[in-house]
């Protein structure tokens, strides 16, 4: 929903009926529902079997007072009169909750209004057709009305809509005209902040995208969301959405957000923290329908009174809006996806806007917002951006459920055992026997379509067997459903392979470069900013990110000096596996030598637990009086924190880390808390059968197979673990870059222009 003037509102019809005539109870009991392209290809379906006079994707729209309503009906036979709303479900249409039908003749009622007007009717038919995907059968509902009648039920939900409506429009423009007097919360901007604001602000009134190099230490949270709020107020931005890849990011952004507020008038600013269902869920033991949960019992009734008070708090991070859900007796998460609609600011994870099936993209589209879009630590987006457009199937998953599953997939699961066994024996017969990895020269187009008649058949078996569900069989629908989702737009930003360990046989769809999926995302974005302290080269983002060719890009200047950092390259030591046990003895000596030089807090930094243990055990046995906190292996929130408390102004001590791990990038120790860190590795990507693969890949696309698979990501965690030592103009520190290749030009040349190297 979107303000169309400053004295008018716009709103889509689904919108407007969903706010309006939705009652009863939350109700998300696992249903399988047609995939997009089967609900396009039913629709497609239907439309056919019309005749030659019927119109599609009807437009229409409106006006109520203030209230501008539009959106596109399904379909109208101007022979018979009738506007017709297409549904396409699974299952029995008798089990489909009644609240669901009441919102579809909700919608086929006002486009049948809307249609009226349109054509100056007197009368109209309006018709649901409910169209079952795996039987092709249409079942057909159909109303008569007359234009009075539905005028009168427009008006309706117009009326209630409206309040809330104006109270809208008048929060816009408390927002906008606060935004346009908001200054900057500090006495001056750091060195570089106003820069990066600065280009924030114009990337966005030339509505094109940034990729910000900036350091570390200049406030690039605050030094962001300034400048795109008030880009909100003057290219009348809908959302400005703040996306972050850890809980510390969202943790900054939240405290930002609050600085901001300080200065701005009460309420003018509605500020959402997005956390997991899984985080935010009150009662997990319980199913998501009213017979289960108390939250889902009459939620849409409470609704209405809970999200009122959520529009007058200011800030709704994690607590507070679940106080205020458990207030109103609604379910914490999903108020939180009703207030995503509402609120200015929202800050999340990045998969609420990148993955396949990202909230924050698919309202964006549907309800035709102009947004701005923060990434935070842009770095890590390649690693997970890949991830998110990655699926993979377990043979050893794939057995366990075609034993316990019922005879009705029996056919089916045969089907997909003997085009897996097919393909696993022709893998076999080239790479998969020797080195228990193989590459498939292309997509087992047979399996796929195997899988794809599986996940029909498991999802009608849901579908007629809703209390049955058993959660293997569900998981493995999931990742079915995934798998063969991604494979309809398999190309060669992709790889299809096949690993083998003892127990297991797994097949990946192996996602190389992310850009084709991302681009729709910033194509839908009035301007997008991607910040980090190691964004260079610039075109290794744009090539794997897929950024827009008209992408401006800045490289901010530190505001930190090279008196500040002595940066010493131990290049008489090599950190290479072959030679690692040689290592070990000469890093111990540098480590202590430079602890017992100047006491105080450092970090020691390795490429894997292993290495990082043997020179540990070699310190403490060497040099007993040296307190040392190592990571240990999957650590959680609490141990983190415990293992960061560790770090204090006045503590003496070195912690042992994991380059690439929780402690190498987004953790904050200014000050006394850490002086210093050591860097044995280059951080290079371990050369394995997969990576190899990703170097032909990009070799083939970009020509530069090694630098981007293993040379530019590895020193990008080189540089983000050495910028933890230095976070304020006042901070001093050391740093050593412990392996002989950082003595290369080429590797040099990657460093913060601000470093003077020296050799020790």
């Amino acid at each position: 929903m979107s303000s169309a003037t400053p004295s008018q509102y716009s709103v889509a019809v689904r919108a407007l009926c969903e706010f309006t005539a939705k009652r009863g109870d939350l109700d998300l009991r696992f249903t399988p529902a047609p995939s997009a392209q089967e609900g396009i290809e039913g629709h497609a379906q239907v439309t056919a079997r019309r005749g030659a006079n019927y119109q599609r994707e009807v437009k229409l729209e409106g006006m109520h007072g203030e209230l501008q309503v539009k959106g596109r009906a399904d379909g109208f036979d101007p022979q018979n009169l009738q506007i017709e709303e297409i549904k396409t479900y699974r299952g029995e249409l008798s089990d489909m909750p009644a609240n669901h039908r009441q919102l579809h003749w909700a919608q086929a009622k006002v486009y049948g209004h809307l249609l009226c007007q349109q054509l100056k009717l007197t009368q109209i038919k309006v018709a649901l057709i409910y169209f079952q995907v795996d039987t092709q059968k249409e079942t057909v509902l159909v109303e008569p009305h007359s234009a009075q009648e539905l005028e009168e039920f427009f008006q309706q939900l117009c009326e209630q809509f409206l309040a809330w409506a104006k109270q809208e429009m008048a929060h816009r423009q408390r927002r906008d005209a606060a935004f346009k007097e908001m200054r900057f919360p500090h006495p001056n901007f750091r060195t570089g902040q106003r820069e990066l604001s600065e280009a924030i602000y114009k990337a966005s009134n030339r509505a094109c995208s940034l990729l910000a190099q900036a350091p570390t230490g200049i406030g690039k949270t605050i030094g962001s969301l300034f400048p795109m709020l008030k880009a909100s107020a003057e290219h009348k931005l809908n959302k400005v959405f703040f996306l972050a890849a850890k809980t510390s990011g969202r943790q900054l952004a939240l405290h930002a957000i609050q600085t901001l507020q300080e200065q701005l008038p009460p309420t003018s600013l509605r500020s959402l923290e997005l956390v997991s269902k899984a985080n935010a869920c009150e009662f997990p033991e319980n199913a998501c329908h009213g017979d289960s949960c108390p939250l889902a019992k009459g939620f849409y009734d409470r609704l209405p009174a809970a999200r009122l008070a959520a529009a007058a708090a200011p800030l709704l991070d994690q607590n507070q809006l679940r106080a205020l859900a458990l207030a109103h007796q609604v379910c914490p998460y999903y108020l939180s996806t009703e207030m995503a609609k509402w609120c200015d600011v929202i800050v999340g994870d990045y998969n609420y806007y990148f993955d396949l099936n990202a909230m924050l993209y698919g309202l964006t589209l549907s309800e035709s917002w102009k947004i701005g879009v923060l990434v935070d630590e842009a770095h890590n987006m390649v690693s997970r951006a890949r991830d998110m457009y990655s699926a993979q199937l377990s043979q050893r998953a794939f057995k366990a459920v075609r034993k316990l599953a019922p005879s009705v997939l029996k056919k089916s699961l045969d089907r997909v055992n003997r085009q897996w066994n097919q393909f696993d024996k022709t893998a076999d017969e080239t790479h998969l026997a020797q080195n228990n990895y193989a590459v498939l020269p292309e997509l087992p187009d047979k399996f796929i379509q195997a899988l794809t008649t599986l996940c029909a058949d498991i999802g009608g078996y849901f579908a007629d067997n809703p209390t049955l569900v058993s959660p293997d069989l569900q998981q493995f629908y999931f990742d079915t459903l995934l798998f063969t989702r991604l494979a309809e737009s398999f190309g060669d930003h992709s790889i299809v392979d096949l690993s083998r360990t003892h127990s297991d046989t797994t097949l990946c769809l192996r996602n190389i470069v992310p850009a084709p999926f991302l681009k729709p995302r910033w194509a839908a974005s009035h301007s997008s900013t991607l910040f980090s302290a190691t964004l260079s080269p610039w075109n290794y983002f744009a090539d794997l990110l897929g950024m827009p060719d008209q992408t401006a890009w800045i490289d901010v200047a530190s505001p930190f000096s090279a008196d500040q950092l002595a940066v010493n390259v131990v290049d008489t030591i090599s950190t290479r596996y072959t030679e690692r046990q040689h290592s070990l003895a000469p890093i111990a000596e540098l480590i202590a030598g430079q602890y017992q030089q100047q006491p105080g807090n450092y970090l020691a930094f390795f490429s894997s637990f292993e290495y990082m243990d043997q020179v540990a055990n070699v310190i403490q046995q060497r040099f007993p009086s040296i307190t040392l906190w190592p990571q240990t292996r999957r650590m959680d929130e609490d141990a983190r924190r415990q293992f960061l408390a560790n770090f204090t102004n006045h503590s003496q001590g070195i912690g042992f880390a994991v380059l690439g791990g929780a402690f190498a990038e987004g953790i904050d120790l200014p000050g006394a808390r850490l002086i210093g860190a050591f860097i044995a590795t280059l951080g290079l990507p371990q050369i394995n059968p997969i990576n190899e693969q990703i170097k032909q890949r990009m070799q083939q696309l970009f020509g530069a197979g090694y630098d981007y698979t293993y040379l530019y990501p590895g020193i990008q965690k080189v540089v983000q673990a050495a910028g933890r030592v230095i976070r304020t103009t006042n901070d001093r520190g050391v740093i050593y870059l412990i392996d002989d290749r950082f003595g290369q030009a080429q590797i040099q040349q990657l460093m913060p222009t601000w470093w003077e190297l020296g050799k020790k």
